[in-house]
């Protein structure tokens, strides 16, 4: 039963990104891009996985999203935009496309052959408390150099915004005196 939700929702994940892909409109594919992150969250949850899947609700399909979705509503995009000169892509994202699948074929036929049947799945994998504490743990390090990253895209972020404020501030004082 497992598997098969997993492949449902794998199927999901799949048609929501080339629809994703698919459209012009760049609100539709937003939306549909939720729909890969909402696919991938149920792929987690029958993996056992159900902390990884509710930080994917909430961090993806949540907060990211949405701020994906107000940019792309305040930049106010056309609907139709010229590609036409990049109409070589096509075939260089379709090649990658089959090289992926064929890695995808290849790992899945990897993991079948050299799957050992006395191995049984540990059920602690996933959850809270166990990720938490590698994460403070063994991952410490990581965690807060990535931490301090995060604080140094804020300030840089803000620095910018303040320069450009000003930059624009500058530019109305010479309009007003000219």
């Amino acid at each position: 039963m497992a598997t098969a939700l997993f492949f449902i929702f794998a199927g999901f994940a799949i048609a929501c990104a080339i629809s994703c892909v698919y459209h012009k409109n760049p609100l539709y594919s937003a939306i549909s891009l939720i729909g890969v992150f909402i696919a991938l969250a149920c792929v987690y949850l029958t993996l056992a996985a159900p902390f990884i899947a509710v930080v994917q609700i909430l961090v993806y399909a949540g907060a990211i999203m949405v701020l994906v979705v107000f940019v792309i509503m305040l930049l106010n995009l056309e609907e139709e935009s010229p590609l036409n000169r990049l109409r070589y892509l096509y075939g260089i994202g379709g090649a990658l496309g089959l090289v992926l699948l064929a890695q995808t074929f290849f790992i899945f036929y990897a993991v079948t052959k050299n799957q050992d049947k006395n191995l049984k799945p540990d059920d602690s994998v996933g959850q809270t408390l166990n990720i938490g504490a590698a994460m403070y743990t063994e991952y410490l390090l990581p965690v807060e150099i990535v931490g301090i990253l995060l604080l140094m895209a804020i300030i840089g972020a803000m620095i910018m915004s303040r320069r450009l404020r000003r930059a624009k501030l500058e530019l109305v004082v010479d309009n007003k005196e000219e």
